[in-house]
């Protein structure tokens, strides 16, 4: 039995040093690629929640705008398409008893935001609606003529600071003043 223990202990060897260092290299190599992996991952991740949020809020604040220009009796753009003064009645379900209601886009950087004021002016209590828009001026307002009513057309481009160009996400509409006359 003794003979038999004293020949197993002398059979057991470790490694050496040298595949040692040479193991953990391997295994540096790996786990860093691995790791290279996951953190780019991550970064794509969190750029899409920055852009899905972005183009979420300009769609929200579209819907919110067409709702108060189809309810709209005019429009009057200023600013060079940078803002729409919309004239609507008291009635309409988003006035809160307001007669005129201001959408305007503000600077914010290199960017800008989208604005509603209650009243005739970018000024006072407002909300953001919308912000990481590439341009200005979004507002284009067409007179009604004799064949249509008039209408505001909005272009919302969006995209976040720091994201590539092909990501640019383009909200376009062409909304119809429902209260307004053919002349």
């Amino acid at each position: 039995m003794r003979r038999l223990r004293a020949r197993l202990v002398r059979d057991e060897r470790g490694y050496s040093l040298v595949e040692l260092v040479l193991s953990m290299a391997i295994l540096g190599a790996v786990m860093t690629s691995i790791s290279i992996l996951l953190v780019s991952a991550t970064n794509s991740e969190v750029d899409m929640n920055r852009r899905f949020q972005a183009q979420t809020q300009a769609r929200q604040g579209l819907d919110r705008l067409r709702r108060e220009v189809h309810c709209a009796i005019s429009v009057a753009t200023s600013g060079g398409g940078t803002i729409a003064t919309l004239t609507i009645p008291a009635t309409c379900p988003t006035a809160a008893g307001q007669t005129s209601i201001t959408w305007c886009t503000k600077p914010s950087g290199n960017r800008w935001d989208l604005w509603r004021y209650q009243g005739g002016s970018c000024s006072g209590t407002g909300r953001k609606w919308a912000y990481a828009l590439t341009q200005g001026n979004v507002f284009t307002y067409t007179a009604q003529n004799t064949s249509s009513l008039a209408y505001l057309s909005v272009n919302l481009p969006v995209n976040v600071p720091g994201a590539k160009t092909q990501s640019s996400y383009v909200l376009e509409d062409n909304i119809v003043l429902r209260n307004s006359t053919r002349t």
